[in-house]
């Protein structure tokens, strides 16, 4: 099964499609991808490169796409989700093969655990994290606390593996000391290594913890196309 993930990619390089390895799918789900060339999360950042959807969208689908997710949280919650909605609707319309957004993924995930109270572990800016707050609540999830560091996109891509997985330890223990009536914690956010927090935020908490990337995988347990996946929390091993 292929499919594609049109992402933010920091350095503008829009045309480049890469196969991009998924470590919690199985190697014959194969991810194309090819970045929209964003510069910033701000709003006018994500307008600016959000112009460039549709032209990723077409190449993925002759690439062999089965169909096309919108990745990048910032991205969707810049967006707001009634226009994610209907993008997801047009994509259809327009390429043939069914649209998603990671933000949408989450949406899903956290309806199939019954989830209505969030804490959130953020690194982002405040205008950001709001967006993240509306984007949710249109879909009847209330955030009870989210974290921030105040990033922005340049802050976000410079982060190296090890600052990202303490960074998501030390903010999914603060979002949760501050909401402990939370029934998950989200680390929203592809850039900071967040995956290898997971076990140990769950075990700390007793509660679901997702990244963008697990919500992406159980998306596709879920319609059967992967198998359960062992060791990075409870929503892969019981989908």
């Amino acid at each position: 099964y292929t499919w594609g993930f049109i992402g933010p990619t920091a350095d503008g390089s829009s045309s480049l499609q890469t196969i991009q390895p998924q470590p919690l799918l199985p190697p014959d789900v194969v991810q194309l991808t090819r970045g929209i060339g964003i510069s910033d999360y701000t709003t006018e950042g994500v307008e600016e490169a959000f112009t460039r959807y549709w032209a990723c969208a077409e190449e993925l689908v002759k690439q062999g796409a089965r169909s096309l997710t919108l990745g990048g949280v910032p991205i969707s919650s810049q967006l707001g989700r009634d226009r994610v909605l209907r993008l997801i609707e047009e994509t259809k319309g327009r390429t043939g093969v069914p649209g998603d957004s990671t933000n949408e993924a989450i949406i899903a995930a956290l309806q199939r655990l019954g989830v209505t109270r969030l804490a959130v572990a953020s690194r982002w800016a405040d205008q950001l994290n709001q967006a993240l707050v509306n984007y949710l609540a249109h879909a009847g999830i209330t955030v009870a606390s989210i974290t921030t560091e105040g990033q922005w996109a340049k802050e976000a891509f410079a982060m190296n593996i090890e600052q990202g997985i303490v960074l998501a330890v030390r903010l999914g223990r603060r979002a949760m000391k501050e909401a402990p009536d939370a029934q998950a914690l989200l680390l929203p956010g592809g850039t900071w290594r967040s995956l290898t927090a997971i076990p140990i935020l769950e075990e700390d908490f007793n509660v679901p913890a997702l990244t963008n990337g697990i919500a992406t995988a159980w998306r596709f347990i879920s319609q059967g196309i992967a198998p359960p996946v062992q060791g990075w929390g409870r929503l892969l091993e019981h989908p």
